[in-house]
């Protein structure tokens, strides 16, 4: 599965589009309406943990590679 904010935004704007749909009414409306807002709440999650690891980027370049906790690596070699 491939993940990223640009596959985000996608997500993001395709319910858009479908919250747009006039011909959604009634309880198909409300369930859209229901399934955006848990859509919504997992991209702030997402949003909100891409900007933790932005910081702790700028942190760990900013204070000449200094260590970083535990839980902020990446794993990955850089």
């Amino acid at each position: 599965m491939s993940n990223g904010l640009m596959k985000l935004n996608g997500y993001l704007f395709s319910q858009l589009d479908k919250l747009n749909d006039e011909d959604l009414i009634g309880e198909n409306l409300k369930e859209e309406i229901t399934r955006s807002k848990a859509t919504t709440e997992v991209a702030k999650q997402i949003i909100n943990n891409g900007r933790l690891v932005l910081d702790a980027h700028k942190y760990k370049t900013g204070n000449n590679g200094g260590e970083l906790p535990t839980m902020l690596e990446s794993g990955e070699d850089e």
